[in-house]
């Protein structure tokens, strides 16, 4: 029997990365194509221009089938941008009777009640992810399922987003003739990629720095606590760069790629860099050091808004694993000791390679972390028809999204007239 085969789709603010995956028998993944193209109509992790987005998608998809040789035409979608926020809720069910067992269906019942949670306008719930169960008040349960209660309650970390940017990334693969299978958030889908379980139990923080945002996850006790999007990433230091050297921008990229560095104080005062410069005009020269002055100055504010929500989030003083750092912004040189510097936490990089079966050296870069996590999540999602399923299974995971956005709203929708018509 051939194994299931999913693709991730990373719809990123600098490129939109298209990563075919199937599961070998050790559990790993094994990556067989992946495609990415330039992403020109997604500004700070939302769809700005539904053309262009669908081009660069088609482009990825085609790459990808090719080198994997997989006819694409169902994705899992990371979905990312400054309008997602996440909050704590607590559900409550009473159970009938004692006797019976608390079920997978008593808690997928109270999970579907925090979805029926009255929102902003124009908000919609993305993941309810439980946290711990309490049993007539018996609190730090895991997993419920099996014990005996009449009150089932449960703390939740509710993540929602903008209909409207969610319905743009539907909009946007249906265009390019691809259905969606599931949303997700893209620090979840990172944090899967790049996480051991012992740091997620230990305590850390995932901080995902993009092109257009960072993503920050923090973990304790196994458990998703807080998340967060923050508005600026790669792309700021090469606006930054362009306009502290008076230079085009693929050149500030060029510079910020091959000889940035977040720390200054790390660079020697005559190394210069020599820029061809514009149609007949004199060649431009750089200090190294300086650039590094830019880089810095704006690479510590970022990490001030991810220190900000480390302490927001009240667990700055349990996070025993410290900062785990990915995405492409994390390749900078000196990033780990700059963020140490700031936070006083330990750091490292993040890289995919954990769970991959085929480690080259392009996918394990911290920049397809999320691909690689929506890979994973793919099969993990979902619990598969296999012996697996004699086990009572906890789902921490959202709903999957069957169909997509606009059948749920349009279900819902003619439910409300059926229901008017008959009253």
């Amino acid at each position: 029997m051939e194994s299931e085969i999913v693709v991730g789709l990373d719809i990123g603010t600098t490129k939109i990365a298209v990563l075919v995956g199937r599961r070998t028998g050790h559990g790993k993944i094994e990556i067989l194509g992946m495609g990415k193209a330039e992403s020109l109509g997604v500004a700070r992790g939302v769809v700005l221009n539904i053309d262009e987005t669908v081009r660069s998608i088609k482009e990825a998809v085609a790459e990808a089938s090719n080198k994997s040789g997989v006819d694409i035409k169902v994705v899992n979608v990371g979905i990312a941008g400054q309008h997602i926020k996440s909050l704590q809720h607590r559900g409550m069910k009473t159970r009938r009777s004692i006797d019976d067992e608390i079920s997978q269906k008593d808690i997928d019942e109270l999970i579907d009640d925090m979805y029926r949670l009255v929102m902003s306008p124009g908000e919609e719930i993305i993941h309810v992810l439980p946290q711990e169960y309490i049993i007539d008040a018996e609190v730090g349960i895991k997993n419920p399922i099996g014990m005996a209660g009449t009150r089932l309650e449960a703390n939740f970390h509710i993540i929602t987003g903008q209909v409207a940017a969610a319905k743009n990334i539907y909009k946007c693969v249906n265009k390019a003739g691809l259905e969606v299978a599931d949303l997700t958030l893209e620090p979840l889908a990172s944090a899967d990629a790049v996480l051991s379980d012992e740091e997620k139990e230990a305590g850390v923080v995932l901080v995902d720095i993009g092109g257009g945002t960072t993503d920050v996850a923090i973990f304790h006790d196994g458990i998703i606590r807080h998340t967060a999007v923050i508005p600026f990433g790669g792309n700021i230091i090469t606006e930054d760069i362009k306009e502290g050297c008076s230079i085009i921008k693929t050149q500030a990229e060029l510079l910020k790629v091959k000889f940035g560095s977040a720390l200054a104080s790390e660079n020697q005062e005559n190394e210069i860099v020599s820029i061809p410069g514009l149609r007949g005009r004199p060649h431009k020269e750089i200090s190294v050091k300086n650039l590094a002055h830019i880089i810095q100055a704006r690479m510590e504010e970022i990490i001030e808004h991810v220190y900000y929500e480390i302490r927001n989030s009240g667990f700055e003083k349990k996070l025993i694993a410290g900062i785990v750092v990915t995405g492409g912004g994390s390749q900078l040189k000196h990033i780990t000791q700059l963020i140490e510097f700031v936070t006083g936490m330990d750091t490292r990089v993040g890289y995919p390679n954990e769970h991959l079966a085929n480690s080259s050296e392009e996918i394990t870069s911290p920049m397809y972390a999320t691909g690689v996590g929506l890979v994973m999540r793919g099969f993990t999602g979902e619990p598969s028809q296999t012996k697996e399923e004699e086990k009572p299974k906890v789902s921490t995971h959202s709903k999957k999204t069957k169909g997509n956005w606009f059948d749920q709203i349009f279900t819902k929708g003619k439910q409300w007239f059926e229901e008017e018509s008959n009253g």
